[in-house]
């Protein structure tokens, strides 16, 4: 009989997983990860850990299945906690799920089961595993997305490896969300109707500014709007003789400068914002809603722009430099100067888009067919071939 360890989280999710797995007549092993945690900037009364832990041991003695909880704290806060804080005072913005799933998840927690005897891990993500054998008969693990369009949590997984998916199982995966909720209110689950957790992975729903603040102080700046009608270039584009040469072109991002726009206001830190972010600006009197469509970290200002189709919004191209490029079918990645035709995101829960990649000396290319709105440097770019991920990388 196999053993899977479940990471049991106290949700619905993952309990419905561990049933399934038991009534496949798997070995169940039942493991909660205690990992960083800080009420100072945690909502107590919105998924705190000990009761997820306790939810989590009262789902395992319903299925009958040993329990048990290991404490990750540390390597969560240098994991991913510390490289949040990296992250952000530069003025990127980084996807703690995507690391915690990679560094914690599918790594640290991997190998503690193993050491347990497992022969497979499984958790409760909204997608699905399926295997492929190669020319030299090796398997071949592809990533598909979630049965569930809504729910679909592929994203998260962009960076995994095919050693970390061959000892991975996703119970859920051929499942809806309501499906789950029917099977755990069946056998009477205390986390039937359990509200899905909406902070960051592992700590609970956070005051974003807060947790920053923790290392990041507040230092006064300035706000300013650029008109939609600015332009960075006094010129028409020069003539490319490369598609390389156009395509970097493209992918560079407009810099702004002070005298570009208005002064509107003050903020409290450039590096607590990101693209695209709407709400904590505090500066009213515009007639449409104003977007944050860059940062300046080192000069410590926020610039505007009008409406969501602002053009410093909008951006088609985008680069992923080597060293952050990652094939989840390394058996697909592209050589030098070839294209691939692709479906890709740059967010959770965006709708997959048609792109191309083209694949330079130095990194990738992600070209879309239409502009997308607020690419952000540290989010991760994901890249589909019908319902499989096949590759993701840190957009530069």
């Amino acid at each position: 009989m196999k053993t899977v360890v479940v990471g049991l989280s106290g949700g619905v999710d993952s309990s419905v997983a561990a049933y399934l797995l038991k009534k496949q007549g798997y070995n169940v092993i039942g493991l909660f990860m205690k990992n960083w945690h800080d009420d100072s900037v945690t909502i107590s009364d919105e998924c705190p850990w000990l009761d997820d832990s306790n939810d989590a041991m009262l789902v395992a003695e319903k299925l009958e299945i040993p329990f048990q909880t290991v404490d990750l704290s540390n390597e969560y806060k240098e994991r991913i906690v510390d490289y949040m804080f990296r992250e952000y005072e530069q003025g990127r913005t980084p996807n703690p799920d995507v690391l915690c799933n990679r560094e914690i998840k599918f790594d640290v927690f991997l190998k503690i089961a193993l050491s347990l005897g497992a022969d497979f891990v499984a958790t409760g993500h909204y997608c699905r595993k399926a295997e492929v054998v190669s020319n030299h008969e090796t398997p071949i693990y592809r990533l598909l997305s979630g049965i569930d369009n809504a729910k679909d949590q592929s994203y998260f997984l962009c960076q995994l490896s095919q050693e970390q998916l061959a000892k991975t199982l996703f119970p859920i995966g051929e499942l809806t969300k309501p499906q789950v909720r029917e099977i755990a209110q069946e056998l009477d689950l205390v986390t039937a109707n359990k509200k899905d957790s909406q902070g960051l992975c592992f700590i609970g729903k956070v005051r974003l500014p807060d947790f920053l603040q923790q290392q990041l102080k507040p230092k006064t700046g300035a706000i300013v709007a650029i008109s939609d009608t600015f332009t960075a270039y006094t010129e028409t584009p020069p003539i490319f003789g490369t598609k390389e040469q156009a395509l970097k072109f493209e992918s560079k991002k407009t810099i702004y400068k002070k005298e570009d726009g208005v002064v509107l206001g003050t903020h409290q830190g450039a590096h607590f914002f990101t693209k695209g972010q709407r709400k904590g600006l505090a500066v009213g009197g515009t007639k449409e809603p104003l977007f944050v469509i860059d940062t300046d970290v080192e000069e410590n200002i926020i610039y505007v722009g009008e409406g969501k189709y602002h053009p410093g919004l909008l951006r088609k191209t985008l680069f992923v430099p080597n060293e952050d490029l990652h094939w989840v079918r390394p058996d697909l990645s592209l050589p030098t100067e070839h294209e691939l035709n692709v479906r890709a995101r740059i967010r959770y829960r965006q709708p997959l888009e048609d792109a191309t990649l083209f694949k330079s000396s130095n990194g990738l290319y992600v070209s879309f067919l239409n502009p997308q709105t607020a690419i952000t440097e540290g989010q991760f770019v994901a890249w589909y071939l019908d319902d499989e991920l096949v590759g993701s990388g840190v957009i530069s």
